[in-house]
């Protein structure tokens, strides 16, 4: 392991806003789990998740845009989880959490009382071979994972340059019934891109570079 990972991981132990559960199988209910609001971000603002956020462009990018809401960026990888809670911490970004567990996991974490409103999933790993299905974050079983702790009429939010991603995502949406609010194979030729859509990840600049096109999906769970 490179001398820069093992000083991101210790870093991120002592960063006051980033928790990493010890994994168990099943998980626990984590000690936080309906009272994030109340126990850690001392206010009743809602809450957004980045998923497999990796640098959490989103997570920085986004509380600090909407300094009325509380973020949490999540993802498996303690190194890259580093940059966006080290740039939280020195900008004084309060409003922000970040959690390294396996997503799958995720229902251990939060509950209906956490006030899960918009959820945003940032280039996640399609996961191309069809048995892998189950493990993309926007199959029915994640759905089904989300639903279980998110509010009434909680959104989400898919930016991909996988046409696959975007074709099942789109699929397993339609079947079943949810509300689409945009949808696009071709975000940057839409009049849609605001201060927020705007936002680009590191792995986002990459695609752009090579001329790939952004796909964006917006629905409610």
């Amino acid at each position: 392991m490179g001398k820069n990972k093992l000083k991101r991981f210790t870093e991120n132990a002592g960063f006051p806003h980033v928790f990493q559960p010890r994994m168990e199988f099943p998980m626990p209910d984590h000690p936080l789990k309906g009272t994030w609001k109340s126990d850690f971000f001392k206010n009743d603002h809602p809450l957004t998740l980045e998923l497999g956020c990796g640098r959490a462009e989103y997570t920085v990018g986004l509380s600090g845009m909407f300094p009325q809401r509380n973020f949490i960026g999540i993802d498996w990888k303690g190194a890259r989880i580093w940059r966006g809670a080290k740039t939280t911490l020195e900008n004084g970004q309060t409003n922000t959490a970040f959690l390294r567990i396996m997503i799958g996991t995720i229902a251990s974490i939060f509950s209906t009382a956490d006030d899960v409103q918009e959820i945003w999933i940032t280039f996640p790993d399609p996961q191309p071979r069809d048995s892998r299905e189950h493990k993309r974050l926007t199959s029915p079983e994640f759905l089904e994972r989300y639903r279980s702790f998110a509010a009434p009429g909680c959104t989400i939010n898919l930016k991909t340059d996988s046409r696959l991603m975007y074709d099942y995502t789109l699929s397993v949406v339609k079947a079943q019934g949810l509300t689409i609010e945009k949808s696009t194979d071709d975000l940057y030729q839409t009049n849609w891109v605001d201060e927020v859509l705007s936002i680009k990840t590191t792995y986002e600049r990459i695609w752009l570079s090579q001329g790939a096109k952004i796909c964006y999906l917006r629905f409610q769970l």
